[in-house]
């Protein structure tokens, strides 16, 4: 068991949580090169864990959820970073912003209710959604384009509408479930 407590993709998935008071900090210092520097870190690790859990076969029950918790303070944070940071772009860009904190926060309120925790479906869309995100708000951030933030924003909330679905498909709570199409044949698993 400690050696799953204690994996690579854990430890990244962990360092990307506690990164969150220090982007607060640096937002609040209004030290902008310093949080992008580290919000382009957190958003790597991001990248990384699920990745390595695959190559290194060590993908956990513990180990989806706490890459999910580290997505969730690092999503909710940025744009109260941003909000410090750049109060002008964040009024510019507010419905694009506003379509960005609805599509994780819905998903997240739909699964509370439904399960009483965190869902950590990892789907394909929410991977594809999040490099696009990703790169999208760092290129945002930098003063450097707005389109792809814009145009990632729509892929971002389908690919929520789809953790929603899987969320009404699904009887029980569930890891790792790539698309809706896999969650149908969860659903159907479980009643035969």
């Amino acid at each position: 068991m400690a050696t799953k407590l204690c994996s690579i993709p854990n430890v990244l998935s962990g360092l990307r949580l506690l990164s969150v008071p220090v982007l607060l900090f640096l937002a609040w210092a209004d030290l902008e090169d310093e949080f992008i520097i580290l919000f382009a870190c957190a958003l790597l690790t991001d990248m990384a864990d699920g990745y390595l859990a695959r190559r290194l076969g060590q993908e956990s029950e513990l180990g989806a959820r706490l890459d999910s918790w580290g997505d969730f303070a690092v999503y909710t944070a940025t744009p109260i970073c941003a909000w410090m940071l750049w109060p002008g772009l964040i009024l510019r860009e507010m419905p694009y912003v506003v379509a960005v904190v609805a599509s994780f926060m819905l998903p997240v309120a739909v699964g509370f209710l439904k399960y009483r925790g965190l869902t950590s479906y990892h789907t394909w869309g929410a991977k594809l959604s999040a490099v696009l995100m990703g790169t999208g708000t760092l290129l945002l951030f930098a003063g450097i384009a707005c389109w792809p933030f814009r145009v990632s924003t729509g892929i971002l909330v389908l690919a929520q509408l789809e953790e929603i679905a899987i969320t009404f498909i699904l009887p029980e709570l569930h890891s790792n479930v790539p698309s809706v199409w896999h969650a149908f044949r969860l659903s159907r698993c479980g009643r035969n």
